[in-house]
């Protein structure tokens, strides 16, 4: 097979942030895959970035996820650094990272993903604020 026909990084990560959108809207692959006209081997495929998703399939995943394109490229940049300064440009990413995501429930993603959309740093550092010192008070109260 030709290597510039295989998924890479950007791949993966496409695929990842596609996984992250459908389960913050509580989507089975099953039913992503019927509103796209694809089956669920299909989506899980894309997903795992085991296939590439071409740029008009992305368009209409994005117009079913009711999100910009754009949404599906968001940190690749800083991923696409990373995987460089480590020496891992065709890695894309941590098995690990994405093992502890998928673990977590559809508000934890839609929060994720939300924080992650805000550019503002000292909004975000105000927010993350709020948000540990929340989550210590409710700890709090859980011990008394």
């Amino acid at each position: 097979m030709n290597e510039s026909k295989l998924p890479n990084l950007v791949d993966r990560h496409v695929g990842r942030r596609m996984r992250l959108r459908r389960r913050a809207l509580k989507l089975s692959q099953e039913k992503l895959g019927h509103e796209l006209g694809l089956t669920f081997q299909q989506v899980q495929k894309y997903e795992r970035g085991v296939n590439r998703v071409s740029a008009g399939r992305l368009f209409e995943i994005s117009q079913v996820m009711d999100v910009p394109v754009s949404y599906f490229f968001d940190g690749i940049a800083e991923l696409a650094e990373l995987a460089e300064r480590e020496g891992r440009i065709e890695d894309g990413g941590s098995d690990l990272t994405m093992d502890v995501i998928e673990k977590l429930d559809a508000d934890t993603l839609e929060l994720l993903d939300a924080f992650h959309r805000i550019r503002d740093q000292k909004l975000r550092r105000s927010l993350l604020g709020t948000v540990v010192s929340a989550a210590a008070a409710f700890q709090d109260e859980d011990v008394e």
